[in-house]
């Protein structure tokens, strides 16, 4: 999902308020005009002091019906008519519950004019103001802006239309950059280098012989190379969740999203990451200072040690750490070229690794210090790593960040738990913290991924300090 998608649809909620608040305004205004008053005298007692926080307060309400109406979901390829269509329902369902609360509480509210005209203007400038944003998407898209690079795997009459489509109704927000009859190994090499250099964002599947080994081999490329996959609806049988269908020239399409984080989900997990992580940072400030006074007096500087990880599409980073070994043995840029440091590492992964797949962990690590084992075994070490959710690299919650050279091992599916930004604290640190296998966290992460929920994110939060307590294996 484009940035400019998210944006869009972001800057729309505060807007539409605005808007409501301006048909609010207008709608008084215009009641206690010189021209209506001559039309029909004032009657009733009404001064904005009591009017403007009962119009905030249905204002309000009209937004929360706006999101129960889907006037926030994405959907890139909705038309226009039927949006508007759902702010026309949107502002009349306000409009009945406002009339309804005035058949039964008349004394507060007497003017059906300024309900009226509230209704009418909030119709007019929501509408006025989405077809507004909705000319500035299609700016955007004729000028290459926030357009999704597709390519197309198929031929025959659908593939023939589709790609016609795409290419002359630019507004569409779409760009064919290139189409392969079949899923072959030319096409797989063709499209993994659009895909490295940026040029490629989704695969769509309207090979109508396609069977489902292909579809699932695609399906598997996309997650290795970070690309949406999706596909005509009369190919795929098989299940697979969070799907979503739009039709595109009237042809239905079905898009399989990575997870439910999307959009409006997307901004308010990093809203709640940047809160969180303030509090978090001011709660645990003291034992901050003290952990970074500890590793200083028993071994000096560097306090924090910088990890390098691979987040979120394959982005590296590093993760701050409180460093817990001693300076001679830490690998890293921060260290210059230690090859000891290297060797000594590899040979403690060949003879004390205590873990299974991609990624390791070294039992009873000789390397670590005294006070290092202290802060292992609280989770203190990893205190720092609320500043890389401040800079946007980590999430509160998510799935463990690993080293290029463990990610470089995983298995084909298990590249789906860099679909999201990665996690102080996960599904898989309160089911078994570092104890757990990598394919089982894995699987734990994955399903968190599917399955993500503002719930499931509090649940996690919540549970993470008792499991603190908890020792842990290897040290």
């Amino acid at each position: 999902m484009k940035k400019s998608e998210i944006i869009l649809t972001t800057v729309s909620l505060p807007l539409d308020f605005l808007m409501l608040i301006l048909a609010g305004f207008l709608a008084y205004f215009l009641r206690f005009s010189s021209f209506f008053v001559r039309i029909k005298p004032v009657i009733f007692n009404l001064s904005f002091q009591v009017y403007w926080p009962l119009m905030v307060a249905v204002a309000v309400g009209w937004l929360i019906l706006f999101i129960v109406s889907g006037l926030y979901s994405v959907n890139a390829n909705r038309r226009l008519l039927a949006e508007l269509a759902r702010v026309f329902f949107a502002c009349s369902t306000g409009l009945a519950a406002i009339t309804i609360f005035i058949f039964f509480r008349g004394e507060l509210f007497n003017s059906r004019f300024i309900v009226l005209a509230g209704w009418a203007l909030a119709v007019v400038l929501v509408s006025g103001e989405r077809i507004i944003l909705r000319i500035i998407k299609n700016v955007l898209y004729r000028a290459g802006a926030g357009v999704r690079k597709i390519v197309i795997v198929g031929e025959g009459h659908v593939a023939q239309i589709l790609r016609q489509t795409l290419t002359e109704r630019r507004g569409f927000g779409y760009v064919v950059v290139g189409q392969f009859s079949h899923f072959d190994e030319e096409a797989k090499k063709q499209i993994e280098r659009l895909a490295q250099a940026g040029n490629a964002d989704q695969i769509l599947l309207t090979n109508p012989k396609s069977d489902e080994a292909e579809a699932l081999a695609i399906i598997d490329f996309c997650e290795a190379n970070h690309l949406n996959f999706k596909f005509s609806a009369d190919l795929f049988s098989t299940y697979v969740t969070n799907m979503e269908v739009t039709a595109i020239a009237g042809i239905p399409i079905v898009e399989w999203q990575k997870t439910r984080l999307q959009a409006w989900g997307r901004v308010i997990k990093r809203l709640v990451d940047l809160v969180g992580a303030v509090i978090l940072i001011i709660l645990t400030g003291p034992l901050l200072l003290i952990t970074a006074l500890a590793v200083w007096l028993e071994s000096g500087r560097p306090i924090i040690y910088k990890n390098e990880r691979v987040g979120v599409k394959d982005k590296h980073f590093f993760v701050y750490k409180f460093r817990s070994m001693k300076r001679e043995f830490c690998t890293g840029p921060q260290f210059g070229d230690n090859v000891q440091a290297s060797e000594k590492e590899n040979e403690l992964i060949a003879t004390q690794n205590s873990k299974q797949g991609p990624v390791y962990k070294i039992k009873d690590d000789p390397r670590v210090t005294k006070v290092g084992r202290i802060i292992r075994r609280a989770s203190l070490d990893e205190l720092p790593q609320f500043f890389n959710v401040l800079k946007g690299e980590m999430s509160l919650v998510g799935p463990r960040p690993h080293q290029p050279r463990e990610v470089a091992h995983y298995a084909k599916r298990q590249h789906r738990v860099l679909n999201i930004k990665p996690g102080v604290t996960g599904l898989a640190q309160i089911s078994g913290r570092s104890d757990l296998e990598f394919d089982e966290e894995a699987r734990l992460d994955i399903f968190y991924i599917e399955h993500w929920s503002p719930l499931i994110d509090l649940i996690i939060l919540i549970k993470t300090p008792f499991i603190l307590f908890k020792p842990r294996k290897a040290l």
